[in-house]
């Protein structure tokens, strides 16, 4: 039996553009990058291209924010593996070098002609809003959209995926966290009190949070989007299992109502019966192990469908 498996995020859902032989080149230099790298761009770039739908962008900018996403990592080529790769928290001095990234990764693009106009997608796609981000700490006004949206689109995929953290973060999660980033930051005072940074006297910059709560709203359409579909196929392939189990159980009625045969024609006729309802690959000898591999993968199935609506229940609730 095949193992049913979904990925929302993999390459061959990307929403397909007529490319040109410029742009699939500046796409290949993704086989430069490991193997994570390169699957997480892919992840980004769906993400950011679905987030520009939902916010009715321009098909222009929708194509050129798409390309942008999928090279904001090239720069991570250079990035020693040992950073790079490492499970655990990096170090003040492997994060300073880890953060270098996106320098490279634009200056890789400014050297290239077919790769230039794409340069934002390396540079601003850690910057924040609010100014606390990096490599330069540019605030609202001079963080351009598309990097706006990148982030939202990395920092999502970043933390929902395994990799970075010991325990896998859930999506509801993760969409909280994004949440709580679309809101100025607190401090406390000498006293330790939260002070509220929206206090007349602070900068203009801080206003802000470090994601825009529009982009973030969007992700959650696309994610909410996406659960949707992902409970539709569920439920397909639910009923799928259902009616292969179902096949099987026959097939056993008929071994029991030929066992219990006195009558070689009758024998002859449930014996016939079942080999009709045997499928590819199964035979009378392991057609009952199928059928529990099938009821197995059916409650499985079953168990996940609950999981997702329950954790769609509380995306629809998440307010921005």
């Amino acid at each position: 039996m095949k193992d049913f498996k979904l990925d929302f995020y993999d390459a061959t859902n990307l929403k397909s553009y007529n490319l040109d032989e410029s742009m699939r080149y500046q796409l290949a230099i993704l086989g430069t990058l490991d193997v994570f790298t390169r699957k997480h761009s892919e992840n980004v770039a769906n993400l950011t291209c679905r987030i520009c739908e939902y916010m009715h962008m321009k098909d222009y900018f929708t194509v050129y924010c798409t390309i942008c996403a999928y090279l904001h990592d090239i720069g991570k080529q250079f990035i020693p593996p040992s950073i790079l790769q490492k499970n655990g928290k990096l170090t003040d001095e492997e994060y300073k070098i880890m953060k270098t990234h996106t320098t490279i990764g634009y200056n890789m693009c400014m050297k290239d002609e077919k790769l230039s106009p794409y340069s934002a997608g390396p540079l601003y796609h850690h910057e924040a809003l609010n100014g606390t981000g990096y490599p330069n700490g540019i605030s609202k006004d001079e963080l351009p959209l598309e990097g706006q949206i990148i982030r939202v689109a990395d920092e999502f995929d970043a933390i929902t995926s395994k990799r970075q953290y010991k325990s896998h973060v859930g999506v509801c999660e993760t969409l909280n966290i994004l949440i709580s980033e679309t809101v100025p930051m607190k401090k406390s005072d000498a006293l330790g009190n939260l002070v509220d940074e929206a206090r007349p006297d602070k900068s203009k910059h801080e206003k802000f949070g470090k994601v825009n709560p529009k982009i973030v709203k969007a992700l959650i359409k696309v994610i909410i989007d996406d659960t949707e579909y992902e409970l539709y196929n569920l439920g397909l392939y639910v009923d799928y299992l259902k009616g292969e189990a179902s096949r099987l159980e026959q097939i056993a009625n008929y071994e029991e109502k030929m066992n219990k045969s006195t009558k070689d024609s009758d024998k002859a006729y449930y014996s016939a019966g079942m080999s009709q309802l045997l499928s590819d690959g199964e035979t009378l000898e392991n057609y009952k192990q199928v059928l529990e591999e099938y009821k197995t993968a059916y409650a499985i199935k079953k168990e996940n469908i609950t999981k997702l609506n329950e954790e769609l229940k509380e995306m629809k609730k998440l307010k921005v």
